[in-house]
């Protein structure tokens, strides 16, 4: 006996691409998926039975990068940007991370949680199961725990925490970022781990934040402790930083708009996922596209995510990034539908429970009211969305 079955619909399961299967049932127990396949195969019985009258099952989007816990916004920088200055100048003067670390900073647990909360209502709203949340904005010990215990009291989706305190040199370290990296891996790391406020570690690497040298000082900390790390990666230019993210065996390598095709190469031997952003490909009027075409040639998985922040992709809404996807980066609608289901599963090493409408992962999907599952990549600024379901 199945707790519920939903019958009449139509499944993209994510599985080998779309997945179609057509007239299907979908049954959940304990909060698992426990039968899927063709409504005329069903020979089972359910405590619950529920017509999808015809829309589509998908599993619940999974947003793999975002800075969704902060305080304030940037909107004066959108300005400068606008009339001429370019991320890095606006970083050099002050503005950027920093100006976002003075109003984090100042900001209490409580404020970050009902802030973020207000934020998140978007995701859920457009059938996200999983968001990723990383800090960053603190860049001092307190802040930066205030930061993770925040996003781990977010209701409404599942969230995966990824420490970021290698983001960028608080004002007090001006000209000692090796002393920074130290404050980071001695003190600041092993804090957020000794309260389990920590999934993942991420650095910025990139010629206005961290060298190589000082992202793998991060990564070895990180593998001491026997966490898994993630990489931002030749956003603005390309130093290497696929390449790093593989030889550490990273779980995904993020933004790579200047990535080599060695890169590449290393990140399909390392089994690194790739997690493009379209958001701040657009917010920044970024022109040099990431390597798609070895990317594809090499099988290295292609996630997406909204990356949000309030500097370089104030973006909310998955659907729109997956738009933004294949009208910039030319991505097909199945690739970014994958993008943010089972490769934004991976680029989190929790494709085994998300991503895919399988049998045993989490009964987290969305019903749609679509006639094909490449509308939802499609419809700019449109939300098809019927019902989100958790857990069953």
């Amino acid at each position: 006996m199945h707790d519920a079955v939903w019958m009449n619909a139509n499944l993209a399961t994510m599985v080998g691409g779309y997945g179609v299967i057509e007239d299907a049932a979908l049954a959940v127990t304990g909060g698992r998926i426990s039968w899927v396949g063709a409504r005329n195969e069903w020979r089972h019985s359910a405590r619950a039975e529920h017509d999808a009258r015809g829309a589509w099952i998908l599993p619940g989007f999974v947003d793999c990068h975002t800075h969704l816990v902060h305080a304030g916004n940037r909107a004066h920088e959108f300005e400068l940007r606008l009339k001429g200055a370019t991320y890095e100048e606006i970083a050099k003067a002050g503005g950027g991370i920093v100006s976002t670390v003075q109003a984090t900073r100042a900001a209490s647990e409580d404020e970050l949680v009902v802030s973020a909360q207000k934020r998140l209502r978007q995701w859920r709203v457009e059938g996200t199961a999983v968001v990723e949340v990383k800090s960053g904005y603190g860049l001092d010990r307190d802040t930066e725990l205030r930061m993770l215990r925040a996003a781990r009291r977010l209701t409404g989706v599942k969230v995966q925490t990824t420490f970021l305190g290698a983001h960028a040199v608080p004002a007090e370290f001006k000209g000692r970022a090796d002393a920074y990296i130290d404050f980071v891996c001695d003190e600041v790391l092993p804090a957020a781990v000794a309260e389990k406020l920590v999934d993942a570690v991420d650095v910025f690497c990139e010629r206005i934040a961290f060298t190589r040298a000082q992202t793998t000082r991060v990564f070895d900390a990180a593998k001491r402790l026997g966490l898994p790390v993630k990489l931002h990666a030749d956003q603005l230019s390309d130093l290497g930083g696929a390449g790093l993210a593989a030889k550490y065996h990273a779980l995904s390598a993020d933004h790579l708009e200047h990535t080599s095709e060695s890169g590449v190469e290393a990140m399909a031997r390392a089994g690194t996922t790739a997690v493009l952003l379209p958001g701040a490909f657009y917010f920044l009027h970024e022109t040099k596209l990431p390597p798609i075409s070895a990317l594809r040639r090499h099988g290295v998985p292609i996630a997406l995510a909204t990356d949000n922040n309030p500097g370089s992709s104030p973006l909310c809404s998955p659907l729109l990034a997956m738009n933004m996807a294949c009208t910039l980066f030319r991505l097909t609608p199945e690739e970014a539908l994958a993008g943010f289901t089972i490769n934004g599963a991976r680029a989190l090493g929790i494709h085994a429970t998300y991503g895919t409408l399988e049998l045993g992962k989490a009964a987290d999907f969305v019903l749609w009211d679509i006639e094909s599952p490449g509308e939802l990549a499609y419809a700019m600024g449109a939300n098809p969305c019927l019902e989100v379901i958790s857990r069953g």
